[in-house]
């Protein structure tokens, strides 16, 4: 980092930090090989939901989205899921595992001086449990929940929400996120981001609002946002 700059990061939660797809094994009693299917139409109708109540004006939390995305795809697979069996999944759902590159990552970011918030479409609630199970609440100085604003990302409002609470700068604030709406969003906001490209076979979309960083691993976001700072701006 350049002088006395000192950088505020935004981690998104579900897709970055969060695995939404931890729950395959007990989806596999339900929908057998069709687990990783289910899985994924689950958590794309869970964003669909968020943005489409996001444009209608008509907040629910995110854990209704995620409520009511499950219903979807169960009517979707033709599966009839009890009442316990719903309850049980939608537990499980906040306390989803995280990947293996966070613990690491997050010690070195906090060692480098860099200022940690966790900023999530979810309840602040849901999102200490999450938190507090895989023992790294301790990384964040707060959590900025976009529930302050009855709204979801990439809504301009919540990345404002963040800058308030946060009493962050934008040009020196990032958004940490493994999900290109959320990248985008950020940056169109005015502030700067690092997309987490967990996987080769997810593009970003192609938007005229570009990442200011790509990784692949979280553990590379420190000397990531440090050579960028070293980087002359006429070369950005």
């Amino acid at each position: 980092m350049n002088g006395n700059i000192q950088e505020t990061i935004a981690f998104d939660i579900y897709g970055t930090l969060i695995n939404t797809h931890g729950l395959i094994d007990m989806l596999q009693k339900h929908v057998g090989l069709n687990a990783w299917a289910f899985s994924h139409l689950w958590r794309q109708k869970q964003l669909e939901y968020s943005f489409r109540r996001g444009l209608m004006k008509q907040y629910r939390d995110f854990g209704i989205c995620t409520a009511q995305a499950l219903e979807y795809a169960s009517l979707s697979f033709g599966i009839s899921l009890t009442q316990k069996e719903t309850r049980t999944l939608l537990n499980a759902y906040q306390t989803l595992p995280i990947f293996e590159d966070v613990v690491e990552s997050l010690e070195r970011a906090k060692n480098a001086g860099f200022k940690l918030y966790a900023f999530s479409n979810g309840k602040a609630s849901d999102i200490t449990k999450l938190l507090d199970q895989a023992n790294i609440s301790r990384f964040f100085i707060d959590l900025i929940s976009v529930d302050d604003v009855q709204s979801f990302k990439p809504d301009p409002i919540v990345y404002h929400h963040f800058l308030d609470k946060s009493t962050a700068n934008a040009n020196n604030s990032w958004m940490v996120s493994a999900n290109p709406f959320d990248v985008i969003g950020a940056v169109a906001a005015g502030m700067r981001s690092a997309w987490v490209q967990r996987s080769p076979d997810i593009p970003m979309d192609p938007w005229e609002f570009k990442p200011t960083l790509t990784i692949h691993n979280l553990n590379d976001l420190v000397k990531a946002i440090t050579d960028h700072r070293k980087t002359p701006a006429d070369e950005k």
